[in-house]
């Protein structure tokens, strides 16, 4: 049986197939001293429109870098579903005898089409694998495995992929045995770890008798991760007296330490629901890493998809009577307490002014003013909203995004008599489910006047986390797209750091 790592090329989901010099020689170095057969080292790939380090892509003069370094095999993968046979002169022709394997990454739907074009890799040279995806998902395709026939005599080795990380040791078993009658090649296992079975179904698979298995560095992968070469090879060293040299896998560890404490891959409940389900990982992950979204706010999302539902929920359309004069949009930044005072004269001031909440995160002051007040329903603003507000002292209107929204929808109790929804976001093509769009969109249906905003301070520094980068740039391109639309910048009344915010001062008006 072989062992192949595929690190660079599944932990690349993570870095954007970045990986810098010195962890990427540790670890051939580690891999030279470590029973592992194959290295897997990224794709070569056409242009592609998002950002793609060098492990996307695998120049030339990477490969020739590692093979300098590396007493391994190599290995490339390539995308089925995004390449045709006119690419591979040159994506392939210029690794030729660099490169011992491709691994071609494929959706059971376009068997076929892979079949053909294994066909021409395997007469350039290569060893050719089949990364089947979807394992878990294979008997909604039908007549595939029997299928599976038409590979023999061109593909070296099939992989069966726990694409979605919710298979059990049972179906492995069963669904092994069931390839075992139609193919005459080897037969690989490449499991994900949503639900902490990647060990069990690995070895189920051993114990099968496959001849080759995946595994990443300590688990580093798209999503919840794969099965830890570590934990593998660990495991085979007690029960199959496999020699390894711990010290090198200890080394190899402790390089790719700083980038598991940096994005913290591995499971945890989405994915565990999305593994559970066969839900795709992609997009799972998009939303964990989404500021935005809370865990009950994907969790919501995933039952929906369980469900076959667009949205959990739908309320009534806003409709607005009359409109005021203006608007108050309040944001969570400190100088909403700061100039608290200010901002109560204001309001008393302009007695025909809404209140708008973008987010309740500094709602609490506002309760005992009389002024109408309306709280933005997004992401994890319900929770935010009975925290700060509560039950006792709701006495405003919710508002929701259009309908369906993407991760479902969440309404306190006590404000389900009190929650409408928006019909349409009008004036932005991006971030359509920020609270600041929606607070903006609420606010141009509830006056014809002028919009004022408060708590929208920015961030002051040089050095920003991800979070706040992102939340920067959110809030500059709604800025921008309402300005577009109405011909001028909105006005915020307490300082603030962005540039596309007109600053007036609350206290010239009182």
């Amino acid at each position: 049986m072989t062992i192949l790592d595929c690190t660079l090329r599944d932990g690349g989901y993570y870095t954007s197939w970045d990986f810098n010099s010195e962890i990427v020689d540790a670890y051939v170095k580690a891999m030279n001293a470590l029973p592992i057969d194959y290295l897997e080292l990224g794709y070569r790939n056409k242009p592609q429109k998002e950002y793609q380090g060098k492990f996307g892509y695998c120049p030339i003069s990477v490969i020739d870098h590692i093979s300098e370094l590396s007493k391994k095999k190599l290995a490339i993968m390539l995308n089925e579903k995004s390449t045709i046979p006119e690419d591979l002169k040159v994506l392939l022709e210029p690794i030729m005898g660099k490169v011992e394997m491709i691994r071609l990454a494929v959706d059971p739907k376009n068997l076929d089409r892979a079949i053909s074009l294994a066909k021409l890799v395997k007469e350039l040279g290569f060893e050719v694998a089949f990364n089947m995806m979807y394992m878990s998902n294979w008997q909604q395709f039908e007549g595939l495995i029997p299928r599976l026939a038409n590979m023999n005599g061109i593909i070296d080795v099939f992989n069966m992929v726990d694409s979605y990380g919710g298979i059990t040791p049972d179906k492995v078993n069963e669904i092994f045995f069931e390839v075992k009658k139609h193919v005459s090649c080897k037969i690989g296992f490449h499991g994900h770890n949503n639900l902490q079975l990647g060990l069990i179904n690995t070895i189920t698979a051993i114990e099968c008798g496959v001849d080759s298995v995946d595994a990443t560095v300590l688990g580093m992968g798209r999503g919840a991760g794969n099965l830890n070469l570590e934990l593998l090879l660990t495991y085979m060293n007690k029960h199959d007296g496999l020699s390894v040299n711990f010290n090198e896998l200890g080394e190899v560890i402790t390089a790719f330490t700083p980038l598991m404490e940096k994005y913290r891959w591995g499971t945890i409940l989405p994915y565990m629901i999305s593994g559970a389900n066969s839900f795709p990982q992609k997009e799972v992950m998009d939303w964990v890493s989404n500021r935005v979204y809370s865990f009950n706010s994907i969790v919501r999302a995933l039952d929906n998809r369980v469900d076959k539902k667009e949205d959990n929920a739908k309320f009534p359309l806003l409709e607005v009577s009359h409109k005021y004069s203006q608007v108050l949009v309040v944001g969570g930044g400190n100088s909403v307490i700061e100039h608290f005072d200010a901002i109560k004269e204001f309001l008393k001031k302009g007695s025909n002014t809404a209140i708008v909440f973008s987010t309740a995160r500094q709602a609490k002051p506002f309760i005992n003013i009389c002024s109408p007040q309306y709280f933005c329903l997004v992401g994890n603003e319900g929770h935010r909203l009975t925290a700060n507000v509560g039950k006792d002292f709701f006495k405003g209107v919710c508002v929701l995004p259009p309908y369906p929204r993407t991760m479902g929808t969440e309404v306190p109790s006590y404000a389900t008599e009190s929650t409408f929804e928006l019909e349409k976001v009008s004036f932005v093509d991006e971030f359509k489910d920020s609270v600041t769009t929606i607070a903006l969109e609420l606010a141009m249906n509830l006056t014809d006047g002028i919009i004022f905003m408060v708590g929208y301070d920015g961030y002051p520094g040089n050095v920003l986390s991800e979070k706040e980068v992102a939340l920067a740039y959110e809030n500059k391109t709604i800025f921008q797209a309402f300005q577009a639309l109405k011909g001028s910048k909105l006005k915020s009344l307490t300082p603030s750091l962005y540039k596309d915010l007109d600053i007036v001062s609350i206290y010239q008006f009182i």
